[in-house]
């Protein structure tokens, strides 16, 4: 077709085209804009500066259940929140808005005309004219349904967790309990204390200790520390209690114990999850002549003993060359005896407690230590069984967190006669 044929059916002048072009665009644009505010994926609301509603967008509508008819010009914002929302949004978020002209990123709730509760995010904007003054308020709303079921769900299972952490440590604790005796025994003639300190509640240690009766007037006596903690360290130190108490009543001979606990150790946790422990076992004989004890003491890669002795000093009883009990078929174990006269009094405890750090709360990674321990026993002594320990008690506290492992500690003491306190 010509283009004077164009002109007489009516066909736009090819120098027309780019204006109506031009302005079909404009229209498009203009359509789109109007399309986006109604339908965007957040709610809009424009509020006069006392708060009624100039102008909402659809999608708010549909969120809340409302005609246009019913808001625009009859309500305020503040009427479509909850009730608490409705007085943080008169008492902080209304003049918090004025002072500093936008707020963004507000988590309230509104109310559905249904009665239901929407959860939003909202952000506000003060809008002003040309001469600065404040003509009105734009709001955007977001949707926080999704986001609030994240957050409902999140607590839920965090709460699921910290009931389950409270279950677990409620069971660690009862069993920890049942590998310790209830009670010590009354020893006629010795004062007995004991301590345990727990590191952690989430998991059980594999410290132990015990006093029981033997045959024949004499104690058996005990104290332990198996490598590793939980369940498995829990199993381990179950077997190591019963089986030290059963092999003292059939020979109390303290080497002879540990012996029987080596063979039964290396027994059953000589596979790829070899299993081990330190343990100090001492047999106790009152001596009705002279007063106070006899005491034969045994020990299995365990740290030494501390005594205490009435005239104020103080030392370690060494028993070099002891072996781990539980490593070897056949474990080297070394002895000692000594006296326990009235006003002595012995220590054993487990390395948790010279192993401890003692700057943890200043960052500082030094060792508590066996010299540091020892001075420590010397400026107790001379002492009682009962004083000790609440000592110890007292020096733990102040390692703080700086305990990272479980602490056992046992004290004997021989009391003095009233004759001899007065001296």
């Amino acid at each position: 077709m010509s283009r004077a044929n164009d002109e007489e059916h009516g066909a736009p002048k090819e120098e027309d085209r780019p204006a109506q072009e031009q302005a079909q665009f404009s229209a498009l644009l203009e359509d789109s804009a109007e399309d986006l505010y109604e339908h965007a994926p957040c709610g809009y609301v424009s509020t006069l500066l006392d708060g009624r509603i100039a102008k909402i967008n659809t999608t708010l509508l549909g969120w809340l259940g409302y005609q246009r008819e019913d808001l625009v010009g009859r309500k305020r914002f503040s009427d479509l929140l909850s009730v608490g929302g409705r007085l943080y949004h008169e008492t902080h978020f209304a003049p918090m808005l004025r002072m500093q002209g936008e707020i963004s990123g507000v988590a309230l709730e509104l109310k559905a005309a249904d009665g239901t509760r929407l959860p939003v995010l909202i952000t506000s904007t003060v809008k002003t004219g040309s001469d600065g003054q404040p003509l009105l308020v734009r709001t955007t709303i977001f949707d926080a349904r999704d986001r609030r079921a994240y957050e409902t769900e999140l607590l839920r299972a965090r709460q699921e967790a910290d009931r389950e952490r409270d279950r677990l440590q409620t069971l660690a604790t009862t069993l920890q309990k049942t590998l310790l005796p209830p009670a010590l025994a009354n020893v006629p003639g010795l004062d007995v204390s004991a301590h345990y300190h727990i590191a952690s509640v989430d998991e059980v240690g594999g410290d132990f200790y015990d006093l029981f009766p033997l045959a024949a007037g004499t104690w058996g006596l005990f104290l332990g520390d198996v490598c590793g903690k939980g369940a498995a360290a829990a199993a381990v130190t179950s077997l190591a209690r019963y089986t030290l108490r059963a092999a003292a009543v059939y020979n109390p001979d303290p080497a002879a114990v540990l012996g029987n606990l080596n063979t039964v150790l290396n027994h059953e946790y000589n596979g790829t999850d070899p299993r081990f422990c330190t343990v100090i076992f001492g047999l106790l004989t009152p001596d009705p002549d002279r007063g106070g004890f006899q005491i034969t003491l045994a020990s299995g890669g365990h740290p030494p003993a501390l005594l205490m002795r009435a005239d104020g000093t103080a030392d370690f009883l060494h028993t070099p060359g002891g072996q781990l009990i539980g490593v070897l078929p056949d474990a080297h174990i070394t002895t000692t005896t000594l006296r326990l006269d009235p006003g002595d009094t012995l220590l054993l405890h487990t390395d948790g407690l010279t192993e401890a750090h003692v700057n943890a709360i200043t960052g500082g990674g030094d060792r508590y230590g066996d010299d540091a321990f020892l001075d420590f026993g010397r400026a107790l002594a001379p002492t009682t069984a009962t004083a000790t320990v609440d000592a110890v008690r007292d020096l733990l506290d102040t390692f703080g967190t700086g305990v990272d492992d479980d602490t056992a500690v046992l004290a004997i003491n021989v009391p003095r006669s009233p004759s001899e306190e007065r001296q």
